[in-house]
């Protein structure tokens, strides 16, 4: 999962169209947000999806039906240890101006996944996600993109779609349909 920006019933519109699925796979949320608010729609999630939802801790296992969110001020990082996969927390520098951001938590999802990463970058300022992704696509993985009639500002989804890099752009009400197909096996 991306980033989001703009309206909270929106975000948990894709969450709420989500629930059939969650228990197939751990997602993973990068919000440029700070850590008191990062917490707050952890818990928000949690509540629209009655599942399991956290802020990402260091050493965290990461497991299937559950949503971990990156704190605010850390990058949120997976690594294999074992045959586990667990949360690195980064407090290395901002990336695109950004901490945390979503192009090092994706990076990280390849090292790990591979051609398994299905990414969806939603509305949001700047260009954080584009080079993830891409890293993402180049890899086999999946990107979908929130389409700019229905972004509050269509700069993160636009730079991806712009880059030529996405499997599908689709509008807000769209996003969780697609996510469930392309997690059944199918795309939309």
């Amino acid at each position: 999962m991306g980033r989001y920006t703009g309206c909270p019933k929106a975000r948990f519109e894709v969450f709420e169209g989500l629930k059939p699925v969650l228990s197939k796979m751990p997602v993973v949320v990068t919000q440029h947000m700070t850590a008191t608010f990062t917490a707050i729609l952890a818990e928000h999630i949690a509540g629209v999806t009655g599942g399991r939802c956290v802020e990402g801790a260091d050493g965290m296992k990461v497991e299937a039906g559950s949503i971990y969110v990156a704190p605010g001020g850390k990058h949120m990082l997976l690594k294999k240890r074992g045959v586990d996969v667990v949360i690195k927390l980064d407090d290395g520098e901002p990336v695109n101006f950004c901490k945390p951001a979503v192009d090092p938590m994706l990076e990280s999802l390849v090292s790990v996944y591979g051609a398994g990463v299905l990414s969806c970058i939603l509305t949001g300022m700047g260009h954080d996600g584009c080079v993830g992704a891409q890293k993402v696509q180049s890899q086999g993985g999946t990107v979908i993109a929130q389409d700019e009639a229905s972004s509050v500002v269509w700069g993160m989804p636009g730079a991806v779609a712009q880059a030529g890099i996405c499997h599908k752009v689709v509008p807000l009400g769209q996003v969780a349909k697609t996510l469930v197909m392309l997690i059944n096996g199918g795309l939309a």
